[in-house]
Order: structure tokens, then sequence, then C-alpha cells
């Protein structure tokens, strides 16, 4: 009889379907009334079996993670078809859902697991223009870091990921720079599937308020053109609308600290660095979700898929229209003479929220004796409240029609051939005409952010000459589809430039310099044989007390002034063909 119940067993484990009949696919979360949530193994199981029973369902596993377990994606497509080549050719929008990129945060990981069950099984209409792809876990390290005590402000559930990866990497901080390798197998996914809209699932800190969902669209100016219209004109109102006629009250994110909402507050603006800010660089629409952490868990994870849900209706009700000016916006990059490539907020235009919150006080601190701020759910209210949701540029930069980047920064050229930057390499050694930048002055981080320690406010000096370049250096054109991406990488002094992410910290370092008892012989030499730089010397002397009461910064000076001083120094290593 147990060699009998053996070679059953066999023979159900070897068949790759799943009987509808017997496995409803309740999750984790919905057995435990809403308390918990899937673990990481039991997440990828629901979706594998999930794929055996709907052919409607197919989950692969993509590339590396810091963990050493692979990324997974789970694709949805009603024509059952998963080749994204395919796919865009049968004039298809596609959806990226991103989850568990910080793992105490998990509504959208069983928010998703509920919507696709839900679609393949036709308990909601699936989509016949959208191809919904998941990534089930991003950060699988933090995942299986599964604690009940790091989410110190947050309302369940009962256990939970970590928010640092599997080498400590907040994942969120990391899509530009790419140090893990989650995030360059997020690229290689990306760029895969092409996605036309984005969704990141969240949780919110801060502030408390009465909305259990928050919204947090790519900021609308830094995208732009009619894409960026859309998105604030359109998409947005249109997701509201759908969600208010469902009874859920959203808003957007209340990006305060320490504060209160009623006295105003601005968008969030999303660097590349973040996953929308990311995306946005191939003009993909996106929106991270941000449910308030005090709400039960049970009733933010139900406004998650309400709130997908609705993303997904938008999508498919707008997919030509999304398709269209995707394109188009694209066209007009190719035709501007100039890019923004910062932003600052601009405070003479503003949106008026009727905003429900809660009264708050500022009352003495039973533990520090000073003042603390403290808030009462028993006083609700709705008032007017000033949302700063436009930014004006603050920083530009005309567009060249190429960069040349030497071969041996093999480091820059791995990322861009990741995200699939076009380019060719010189044939021959040859003199191009380019322009160049020298680093003036930059600033640096104090404190480690996320493995490095950034650079900001730089500022550059430009000259054009012509220059020797190798062959094998690397040509690329701006116009192609990651123009966007170009710009905001090798420009070194936009906010998450790979110059500020300290990729070209060895040109910063003087690799030569003096000896001061031999280049005193020297140095008089030099200003004897030149009166022009003699003058500029005793000029510096008279007018900056602080070089002339330095001898080292003197002798320096005159240094830099002369043929022996390295050209490398300061010198910015990608070049501009206007």
């Amino acid at each position: 009889m147990r060699k009998v119940l053996f070679i059953i067993f066999l023979i159900v484990s070897c068949n790759h379907s799943i009987d509808k009949t017997v496995y409803n696919f309740e999750t984790h979360f919905e057995k435990s009334n809403g308390l918990e949530t899937a673990t990481y193994k039991q997440t990828i199981k629901f979706y594998s079996d999930l794929a055996k029973a709907y052919s409607k369902i197919s989950i692969d596993s993509i590339g590396e993670t810091d963990s050493g377990k692979p990324l997974h994606i789970v694709t949805l497509n009603n024509d059952e078809i998963f080749d994204f080549s395919k796919i865009k050719t049968d004039n298809k929008r596609v959806l990226l859902i991103n989850n568990g990129i910080h793992p105490g945060e998990p509504d959208g990981i069983d928010a998703t697991m509920m919507l696709f069950r839900d679609i393949v099984q036709g308990k909601i209409e699936a989509p016949k223009n959208t191809v919904l792809v998941t990534i089930p876990i991003y950060n699988v390290g933090g995942s299986l870091n599964r604690n009940s005590s790091t989410r110190t402000n947050q309302n369940g559930p009962i256990e939970y990921g970590f928010r640092g990866n599997a080498r400590n990497y907040d994942l969120n901080r990391d899509f530009i720079k790419c140090d893990t390798k989650n995030a360059r197998t997020f690229a290689k996914i990306f760029h895969k599937i092409k996605p036309d809209v984005f969704i990141d699932n969240h949780v919110s800190n801060g502030a408390n308020y009465q909305y259990t969902l928050t919204h947090l669209f790519t900021q609308h100016n830094k995208l732009g053109g009619d894409l960026g219209h859309y998105i604030h004109t359109e998409m947005m109102p249109k997701l509201e609308k759908k969600l208010d006629n469902k009874s859920w009250d959203i808003t957007p994110y209340v990006n305060v600290f320490n504060s209160v909402p009623e006295k105003g507050f601005s968008q969030f603006m999303d660097y590349p660095r973040y996953s929308t800010g990311y995306t946005t660089l191939f003009n993909c629409l996106g929106i991270m979700v941000e449910t308030h952490m005090l709400k039960p868990y049970k009733q933010r994870v139900e406004g998650t898929y309400e709130l997908m849900k609705s993303m997904i209706e938008i999508t498919e009700d707008d997919g030509e229209k999304i398709s269209k000016i995707r394109k188009e916006t694209l066209d007009e990059l190719y035709n501007s003479k100039r890019y923004q490539l910062d932003w600052e907020i601009d405070t003479s235009a503003s949106t008026i929220l009727n905003f429900k919150g809660y009264e708050a006080d500022k009352i003495k601190s039973e533990i520090t004796g000073l003042e603390r701020l403290k808030y009462d759910t028993t006083k609700p209210f709705v008032k007017k409240v000033k949302y700063l949701n436009y930014f004006k540029p603050s920083l530009s930069v005309e567009i060249p029609s190429a960069y040349i980047i030497p071969k041996g920064w093999h480091n820059v050229i791995d990322l861009l051939k990741l995200n699939q930057v076009e380019m060719t390499t010189l044939k021959n050694d040859t003199v191009i005409h380019v322009e160049r930048y020298k680093i003036q002055s930059f600033e640096t981080r104090k404190n480690a952010y996320e493995g490095h320690y950034p650079h900001y406010n730089v500022k550059l000096k430009t000259d054009v000459l012509d220059m020797s370049f190798s062959k094998g250096d690397f040509l690329i054109y701006s116009k192609q589809n990651a123009i966007r991406y170009l710009l905001e990488t090798l420009e070194p002094n936009a906010p998450d430039s790979f110059f500020n992410w300290n990729f070209f910290d060895t040109t910063l370092q003087q690799k030569e310099g003096f000896s001061p008892y031999v280049w005193e012989d020297k140095a008089l030499e030099l200003l004897n044989n030149n009166p022009k730089l003699k003058e500029e010397f005793e000029h510096r002397k008279q007018d900056l007390t602080e070089f002339n009461n330095s001898w080292y910064a003197q002798l320096d000076w005159i240094f830099k002034q002369s043929e022996h001083y390295e050209k490398a120094h300061l010198q910015y290593p990608i070049y501009r063909i206007k």
C-alpha cells in the first residue's frame, strides 16, 4: 500500500498542472485574516503554482541578487504570449509592479498575489491590451531577514522583512548607481519588458492623517511635455476619481517630518536614484504607492489592491494615448537644444487640497521635558492645505550631439551597456574637436550615504580643443532612447550623475607633486622668465591675505601654472561633441 501511495505521489509531483478544484489559491495573508504577510518562499511557490494552473500566467527567474537568489518576474497576459519582443509588436502596453523593495513594507506583495489570482480566475476582467508584470519581491535578502520590531512606527503585519538588502543597501537609492546585483538585474528586466507604466508599492512614515492611501507620481514638470501634462492632468485625477468612487480616499504623499500637514507641503522630487526617477529616464509613467503606516495591515493591503486595479483600468483605457505621447516626448527631446538637469519648487504656483487630517498640538514631553508633537485622532478635520507640486528649472545644459568616453572607464561603459545605450567604438586613433569640463569646485557629504560619500554643488569650467583619442574609445550619440539617461548620468553637475556618485574620484586626487626645497629654485626661475606670470603672482599676494601668509599655497599655485602640473587632475574624463 505504501508503495502504491508513493507512486501516486510521484505522479502528482511530476504533473505540471494544479487541480484548480481542490486548490483555491488562498494567500497566507487571507488565511491569517489580514494579520500576516507571505514569506519569500511562500510568495514564489504561490506564483509558481498559479502559473501551473493558469496558462495566462508565466514565472521566470532572471539574474542574481546580493542574497545569491534570483529575481523573479511573473507575467500575466490574456493572450498567453510571454515573448516581450512579440508583445510590443502586438501594440500592447506593459505595466510593471515592483514589490518588496523595502520588505518591511509588504503591502504590495500580498495585494499583487490576490490581484493576479483574481484576474486569472475571472473575478476581475482581464485587460485585453495591457500585459501585467510583477517582481514579487525585489529585495530578496531583506525579505529573508524577517523580524517583528524594526518597523517601529508601523501597525502590522506581525512579521516582515528588513529595509536593507543582503549587503545592507537601501535599494530605493541604488537605481542609477547600480552598486547591487539587485539593481543590475532590475535594469535587465526593465529593458527586457520595456514598461509603459510603473508602480512601486511602499508604506509611508511621517505625519498622521485620515488617509490609508497616498500617491507619489513622478514629478510632472521634470517628466515634461505632453507626458508630464498627461500624468498631472489626466492619469492622477482619473486614479483619484476611481478610488473615490470605491470609497477609498487618497491624497498626494505627505512630505513632512515632525511637522503638521496643514502648514502645507511640497511634492517629493524623485531623482534617478529612486525607482520612479530611474524609470522616468526612459519616459515611463511612474507612481510610488505609499500606504499609511498607522492604518491596520489588512486595510492597507486592500487599498493597495484597489489602487493597482484602478491603474490597470486607466492603462487599458488610455493605452493608445500613452504609447503616442511616450513616442512624441522622445521626439521632443531629440529636437530640444537644452535639457533641464535640476529643479526647484516654484512657489508662485500650487494646488489646494481638501486635506483630511487630525488636530495636533505641541505638548511637553515626559521624557525630555521639551516640546513634542502629539496628534489627537478624536479630532479629525478637513482643511484647505497648500500643496507645492510645481517645479521650475534650476540647472540646464546644452545637449551635445555626442559624448566620447575613453575605453579605460569600463565601470561607466558597463552601466551604459546594461541600460542599452547605443555606442560605437573608434576604428582608429584620431583627433576630434571636443568640449571638456574642468572641475572647479565641489562639496562632499561628510557622512556615508548608501556606500558612498556623494558630491554636490559641482561647479565647472569649460573649454574647447582638439584632442587625441585612441582606437577602441567609445562614441555615443545623444539622439537615442536613452537620451535622458545619458544626460543625467554623464553631465557631472546633474544631481545623480556618475561624477556625484564618486565614479570619477580618481581624477580628484593629484598623483604627482613637488618637494618644496627643490621646487623653490625652479619656481623662482619660472617667475623670472615669465614676467606676466610673476605680475599675476604678486597681485594674488596683495589681494589674498591667506595666500600671502602661506608659503605652500604660493609654491603650489606656481606649480599648477607650470608644465609639471599633471593634466588629468580635476579633468572630467568624458568629452562632448557639440
